[in-house]
């Protein structure tokens, strides 16, 4: 990756973008390389920042966005120009797998792509031209017929095979493509690099276990690739966190210390009470249904079981007894497991930053991804892009704490929205799937025309509404969310999400449906997101897009 070139710097709008951007940047410190940030949150973007920055640059970074579709076919970019894409979307784009020349992937070597043989799809233009235009002229008018006979019959037989291998290579695609998925983070791929290089530094080992549990957090990879890759970065912890026991006491204030723990998987809590954070976790609120006065009451059952007093529960985590939290995590998993709550502790790492800072990964990932869609002041999406990336670096507390009461606003947001949707039944199954629309009006709709916000809503509805419905049929539906875009132009911003079951594969198939529909339709979409599955369209074309999408998954 060394270059005496100025480079272009492409990146998505998410955390794990985000964190593999950092180490990438801090690896381009270390060797002089010259390069330009541009943040793009979707293909107009991405399309545009090519085209300003096109005659300036012949190389281009993507950092999780560019992988999943043919790069070249929408950049039309010069033959002296270079891609380097880094993107956990899968499937990757067959063309950018076999496009040796301008197109380069960063992929782990152990990620297994699945991507179909080169000659299943490609066909070499030389086997359709050789055609026998070779006759000579024969000289018997017998033997001339009899060779204009077996040259038609070879023909046929051309014909025949090419349109068998094209039926072939249709159902191929269809098959690879037809499933949205995630791979492993591009955080983790760019500490690889590091690694390899002898550059990795404890800081970027943070910033590759913060995208890794974006991945956990969005929910975009199953439990076994997290525990697999949480195992990788383990080792290298240990590599870079090893101390004697008698340094401990020689801890400078400025130090940086990660650790491995088992944490409770109780959203903010160290920042926040532990009864707000109970009430606005998704794991325990659709667990105890907290949106019913049953539900309430089994929190306060939850509590006594523990011998928590309230008061003690709904003071800042800080603030609390000692004598309390020395054995709150052994305390809090028993009697999860009395509540049927088995998977109350997480596999995850924390960071101390000197004496008194400590922060785990989900703290992070909540407050970058808050910042990042901050909705409160009016300005340039770059600003928040910046204020996030700022966060991430462990000089700007400030910014860091921001995020994680904005990260609280959100949860709250996201827990009442779902109570309400539960309690008001706005969650209607369609046939193949369950639908919910948000009304322009709801509270908080605004934060929930962002793509990540409006993703992490549908998923903690999709567990909720899981949790509260007596229809077995239903607990096994995916989800289509719809929320309020642009009232100005009319559109809503949709997002379908796989059904949420214990065996799930996190695979997506809305991507390609929501085209199909929009096609057979006419429906007037916009396939802007760098995630298939997140669509925009017009509120009129509404009823017309899902009945396609009924009859279309029925």
């Amino acid at each position: 990756l060394l270059f005496l070139q100025r480079v272009l710097l492409l990146v998505a709008s998410d955390v794990d973008a985000l964190c593999a951007c950092k180490i990438l940047q801090a690896l381009f410190q270390c060797d002089h390389v010259q390069y330009t940030l541009v943040p793009v949150s979707g293909w107009q973007e991405l399309e545009t920042a090519f085209l300003e920055h096109k005659d300036q640059f012949k190389y281009f970074i993507l950092i999780n966005c560019g992988a999943n579709v043919d790069l070249l076919e929408i950049l039309q970019p010069e033959e002296d120009t270079f891609f380097f894409v880094c993107d956990s979307h899968r499937p990757i784009n067959v063309v950018n797998v076999y496009n040796d020349t301008q197109i380069k992937l960063l992929v782990k070597q152990d990620d297994d792509i699945d991507v179909p043989a080169y000659d299943d799809i490609f066909r070499d233009e030389e086997d359709e031209e050789e055609d026998s235009e070779n006759e000579s002229e024969g000289s018997e008018p017998s033997e001339k017929r009899r060779r204009f006979e077996e040259d038609v019959i070879e023909r046929t037989m051309k014909r025949r095979q090419r349109r068998e291998w094209e039926a072939r290579r249709r159902e191929i695609l269809f098959d690879y493509e037809q499933y949205e998925y995630h791979g492993t983070s591009s955080a983790m791929v760019m500490f690889d690099l590091a690694w390899i290089m002898s550059k990795d530094l404890n800081d970027m080992l943070w910033w590759a276990i913060v995208g890794l549990t974006d991945q956990w957090v969005q929910d975009k990879i199953t439990q076994m690739k997290y525990v697999t890759d949480i195992g990788i970065l383990q080792r290298h912890v240990s590599r870079h966190n090893h101390r004697n026991e008698d340094e401990e006491n020689s801890l400078s204030i400025d130090c940086m210390r990660i650790a491995f723990e088992y944490d409770l998987r109780l959203a903010l809590y160290q920042h926040w009470s532990l009864y707000e954070s109970l009430c606005n976790t998704s794991y325990t609120s659709a667990s105890l249904k907290l949106w019913s006065v049953q539900g309430q009451k089994r929190l306060h059952e939850f509590l006594a079981d523990m011998g928590l007093p309230l008061k003690q529960v709904k003071q800042k985590f800080n603030s609390m007894d000692m004598s309390l939290k020395e054995n709150l995590r052994e305390m809090i998993e028993e009697s999860a497991n009395k509540f049927g709550m088995k998977d109350l502790r997480v596999q995850t790492f924390s960071i101390h930053f000197g004496f008194k800072n400590k922060f785990s990964a989900s703290d992070i990932v909540y407050a970058t991804a808050s910042l990042m869609e901050n909705i409160e002041k009016e300005g340039p999406e770059t600003t928040n892009f910046i204020k996030a990336l700022d966060s991430l670096s462990r000089g700007n507390l400030d910014k860091l704490h921001q995020g994680l009461d904005l990260a609280k606003k959100q949860l709250r947001a996201i827990q009442q929205t779902v109570a309400s949707c539960i309690c008001t039944n706005l969650v209607i199954s369609q046939g193949p799937f369950l639908y919910c629309s948000l009304m322009e009006g709801t509270p908080d709709v605004k934060l929930f025309s962002k793509p990540v916000s409006l993703c992490l809503l549908s998923k903690y509805l999709l567990k909720s509404f899981v949790c509260s419905t007596k229809n077995k049929r239903c607990k096994l539906l995916p989800l289509i969310m719809a929320a309020p875009m642009d009232v100005e132009q009319g559109t809503v911003i949709m997002v379908g999400i796989p059904p949420e079951t214990e065996s799930s594969d996190k695979k997506n198939f809305f991507g390609r449906a929501f085209e199909k529909a929009a096609d057979s339709t006419n429906s007037r979409t916009l396939h802007n997101h760098f995630d298939m599955s997140i669509i925009e369209l017009k509120m009129e074309d509404r009823s017309k897009f899902l009945d396609a999408l009924i009859s279309l998954l029925s």
